[in-house]
C-alpha cells in the first residue's frame, strides 16, 4: 500500500474481547480502508493465533458487518473513529443462558448449590 499523507489517513480502532483480556488497539489507515482490511492492518492475528479473521464475525459499535444490517467486512469503508468488533462464537445460547440462570436462582432460594 503506497503511502499516503496525513489528511487522507483516519484513525480507527480494532476490538477483541477474551473473558479474561480485553484488546483495544488503535491504528491508523487509509481513508477508504474497509473493516477486514483494517483488522488485518492491526496485527491482532499475530496477538491471537485462534483468530481466522476471514470468518470471524464482525460488527462496527454492535452492528453486526453481515450484509443485512451493513456491509460484509471486506465492503464495509469505515469512517474516521469507527470501531471494528470481532465476535467470538456464544458458548451457550441465549435460551440456555436464560434456563442455567434460572436453574442456579431456584436452587440458591432452596439453600443448595446446582449441579453442573
Amino acid at each position: 500500500m503506497a503511502e499516503t499523507p496525513s489528511e487522507e489517513r483516519i484513525t480507527v480502532e480494532v476490538a477483541y474481547a477474551l473473558p479474561e483480556l480485553q484488546r483495544l488497539l488503535r491504528l491508523e489507515v487509509a481513508r477508504g480502508t474497509t473493516a477486514l482490511e483494517a483488522v488485518r492492518l492491526s496485527g491482532i492475528a499475530e496477538l491471537h493465533p485462534e483468530i481466522d479473521i476471514e470468518q470471524m464475525p464482525m460488527g462496527i459499535f454492535s452492528r453486526p458487518l453481515n450484509g443485512k444490517q451493513l456491509s460484509l467486512p471486506g465492503d464495509y469503508v469505515l469512517q474516521p473513529g469507527e470501531r471494528v468488533e470481532l465476535y467470538r462464537p456464544l458458548l451457550l445460547s441465549p435460551q440456555e443462558a436464560r434456563l442455567l440462570r434460572a436453574e442456579r436462582a431456584r436452587a440458591k432460594r432452596a439453600g443448595k448449590s446446582p449441579q453442573d
